[in-house]
């Protein structure tokens, strides 16, 4: 019988601060090896400092009664735990300004790099993987393009093939659908049920309903820094449970397995 794998993340009693304030307050949060979850709330919610803090850009108030825990591990070099996350945040694409064709892009994820310097060792086997994930993408006629000559949908799924390129255990989006354009978003979300079901583990950072793709089963509200909900998108989605989340009178619609929200 083979041991289960240790949790994708295990916060207990985790707090953060920000700017010389607590962001998020006494975290306690569990996500399982391989799920597929989504992290929703306003702006300001902690939504994006909970996945800095998962990445290590940020780090958690030291208490004796708080740990906190990757894959199973309390302590971390950086660069092994980012081999082990794919990371899709628009921060990222907003550095890529400099001249560079999207299989370029591509295959900087595997040195975590903003394009390739000549310093790096890049071997043939990396463009090769690179083409073989753009092409499973949809998105091989990018590979000679320059990136500052592509639409920001084009760009965001040569961000996701950057972070797939290194074969992580583990995809995090972070507000993936900003700025697009509605195609670009139908696009992304088509992509973000592919990666689903290839068994990837999926954490989206979301304030934008219909990004909670049919994949994602478990949703979880961020309100001022806190868990304010957690557990099946059927009893979170609600129209009385997001009212109370974002502050606001809503109505929820669903077609085709996707939540929609109406003012």
């Amino acid at each position: 019988m083979t041991n289960p794998a240790p949790p994708l993340i295990e916060l207990r009693n985790v707090s953060v601060v920000r700017g010389g304030r607590v962001v998020l307050h006494r975290l306690n949060l569990r996500i399982e090896a391989g799920e597929h979850v989504a992290i929703m709330g306003p702006n300001g919610s902690g939504k994006s400092t909970l996945i800095k803090t998962i990445t290590r850009e940020l780090y958690p108030l030291y208490s004796k009664n708080s740990s906190m825990k990757l894959f199973g591990q309390e302590s971390w070099n950086v660069s092994e735990l980012r081999s082990m996350l794919g990371i899709v945040t628009n921060d990222l694409a907003a550095f890529y300004s400099r001249p560079i064709t999207g299989s370029e892009a591509v295959v900087s994820g595997f040195f975590s790099s903003i394009g390739l310097s000549r310093h790096l060792e890049v071997k043939p086997g990396m463009y090769e993987k690179s083409d073989e994930l753009m092409a499973w993408l949809g998105i091989a006629h990018l590979a000679e393009r320059q990136i500052t000559e592509i639409s920001s949908g084009e760009l965001r799924r040569v961000m996701i093939a950057r972070s797939l390129v290194h074969d992580p255990k583990a995809l995090l989006f972070d507000e993936p659908s900003n700025s697009l354009d509605v195609f670009a978003q139908v696009e992304l979300r088509h992509t973000m049920s592919k990666l689903a079901k290839s068994g990837i583990a999926l954490l989206l950072i979301t304030h934008h309903l219909p990004d909670v793709v049919p994949e994602i089963e478990r949703v979880i509200f961020m309100r001022e820094g806190r868990i304010a909900g957690d557990g099946a998108k059927t009893e979170l989605l609600t129209a009385d449970r997001l009212t109370s989340l974002f502050g606001c009178p809503v109505q929820v619609t669903t077609q085709d397995g996707y939540y929609h929200l109406v003012s």
